[in-house]
């Protein structure tokens, strides 16, 4: 996949830090969403992202919603979130998700999870 930019979709500053790591340790561009607006901005632009990661738990934007508009952009979607919530974790499959991780998965591997989603082997 030529466009190695992803939308990271997250409002909590730590967890956004850790996402932005994640993605630039895979080689990828990351461009920070804190809102649902500036994500429909990123997917209004038909080449702007390839992939986009989404902390479900988001205080100001619906996770689950950010996965949808995303999945029917049709971009893949990452989506991360406590390892408990197991309904938030459907939900998000069922949103349009490729895969969601844990925040200690995604952590402790991001950069080969953000690589498999850009070249579609997630």
């Amino acid at each position: 996949m030529l466009n190695r930019r992803v939308a990271v979709v997250a409002d909590d500053l730590i967890w956004r830090s850790r996402l932005v790591a994640a993605v630039e340790r895979s080689g990828a561009t990351p461009l920070t969403c804190g809102s649902r607006d500036e994500l429909d901005a990123l997917l209004s632009a038909p080449e702007a992202v390839s992939g986009v990661l989404v902390d479900l738990n988001g205080r100001v934007f619906d996770g689950i919603e950010a996965v949808r508009a995303a999945a029917s952009a049709g971009r893949r979607v990452l989506a991360v979130g406590q390892h408990e919530d197991l309904d938030l974790r459907r939900r998000a499959l069922a949103a349009g998700a490729v895969r969601v991780f844990s925040y200690n998965k995604l952590f402790a591997d991001g950069p080969r999870v953000v690589g498999a989603l850009l070249d579609g082997s997630l």
